[in-house]
């Protein structure tokens, strides 16, 4: 009989495994039995805890999400300004902990999967609508509807543009390097823009 308190931890572990596995394998030889190896455990464990493949890949989606936006929240508690938060939405989305090799194929490998899975779809959706609601919600206490509509476009598409350079790139993105091409860009517009 597993011990009280297991349940999470070997959850967990099948989720690094499987975004190791992805990253040494791609997404279509990501296997069950690849998995359960990288994680030490036996394949049944995965059935036990997740109910199959399908549903430890929309786990691991998930986890990366709920990662991201505890990040992002943590930030958000010390911010001031709509720049502050806007800052904190970059530098989320550009942490050294999450903007790793490892990770960013496991992105790029769940977005080849979204024309797909209904599941990764909708998951994929509210990753971007959450994105493009934070950044329109601040650019808005500073600019017109319609810049800050035109310049949240613009900033989504370079997070997640970079995001998938780096998932197609051999080696480590420089992290800094990424967050001040975004957070340039953004003062830009912003200095170009009518204010509030």
């Amino acid at each position: 009989m597993p011990k009280v308190g297991m349940q999470p931890v070997r959850r967990r572990q099948l989720i690094d495994a499987t975004i190791e596995t992805i990253h040494r394998h791609g997404f279509a030889d990501t296997t069950i039995a690849r998995i359960s190896k990288a994680a030490g455990m036996s394949s049944g464990i995965i059935s036990h805890y997740f109910g199959g493949k399908n549903a430890l890949l929309e786990a691991t989606m998930r986890f990366l999400m709920q990662e991201l936006r505890n990040d992002y929240m943590a930030r958000l508690a010390q911010s001031r300004t709509p720049v502050d938060r806007l800052e904190a939405i970059v530098n989320t989305n550009f942490d050294e902990e999450q903007f790793t090799p490892q990770v960013t194929v496991a992105w790029l490998s769940f977005w080849a999967q979204v024309p797909f899975s209904e599941p990764l779809r909708r998951l994929n959706n509210i990753y971007f609508q959450r994105l493009a609601s934070n950044l329109r919600h601040e650019l808005r206490q500073l600019t017109t509807d319609q810049r800050a509509d035109e310049i949240s476009a613009a900033m989504a598409a370079m997070i997640d543009g970079i995001w998938v350079r780096s998932g197609l790139s051999s080696g480590r993105t420089d992290v800094a390097a990424a967050r001040k091409m975004v957070l340039g860009t953004m003062h830009l517009y912003l200095a170009q823009s009518p204010a509030r």
